[in-house]
């Protein structure tokens, strides 16, 4: 059986992607929350608390987890403050931001690399607002896309390191999706977004390259 860990699990993309997962009786799903609670209910599925934004709570996550070892870890977390229409930086929104989408998500995956089995797979959810090719630039949601941003550099830098371990470390944008985040008219709903996971985990992908409905996209 193998094991993986998704972050962000009560709702959303992340709500979605346990839900498929699970109906897989091979695959052991470890989800976290803010809160510890996850209105799935399944055998193969437990949800945990975390908030990444501390550290502490990081660490009381990583001793309940131990020494199991994992298969792939999904960073699926994230928060956006701004309104749609922001373009000044805000100076605490921008450390909150930072905070949970990258720091946070960041010590959680170093604190977890021990843990990989060989072929493992960390996958970032970034966002095309993450990238310097987006289509439509403008100026607005400063903050989450410069967090997004790194994140990806964390991708390729992580993914170089872990080459000789044999864990591949890809980021993945998951498009303009039907969430709290993304609101009603988006043009994804979380469950496609759940299968492109799926499909991702599949295969053995090229390490250090940012994926979007199956394909390698530019960064």
């Amino acid at each position: 059986m193998k094991t993986g860990i998704i972050t962000g699990c009560s709702r959303g993309i992340g709500f979605a992607t346990v839900d498929l997962l699970t109906n897989n009786d091979n695959l052991k799903i470890i989800g976290t929350s803010t809160s510890g609670n996850c209105s799935i209910s399944k055998p193969n599925f437990e949800c945990l608390k975390l908030n990444l934004s501390e550290s502490k709570s990081i660490n009381e996550f990583i001793n309940i987890i131990g020494k199991t070892k994992i298969d792939f870890l999904i960073n699926n977390a994230g928060i956006l403050l701004e309104n749609w229409n922001v373009s000044k930086i805000d100076l605490e929104h921008l450390k909150q931001t930072f905070n949970v989408n990258l720091f946070g998500t960041i010590e959680l995956t170093e604190k977890l690399i021990s843990n990989f089995n060989p072929n493992g797979h960390i996958i970032n959810v970034t966002s095309d607002w993450g990238s310097f090719s987006e289509k439509n630039f403008d100026e607005f949601q400063p903050h989450y896309k410069m967090s997004k941003t790194a994140l990806n550099m964390y991708t390729k830098l992580l993914a170089k390191r872990l080459k000789k371990q044999n864990i591949i470390v890809s980021s993945f944008d998951p498009g303009w999706t039907q969430t709290d985040m993304g609101g009603n008219d988006a043009s994804r709903k979380p469950i496609e977004v759940a299968n492109d996971f799926k499909n991702l985990l599949n295969k053995i992908p090229e390490s250090g390259k940012f994926w979007h409905q199956g394909k390698i996209r530019n960064w």
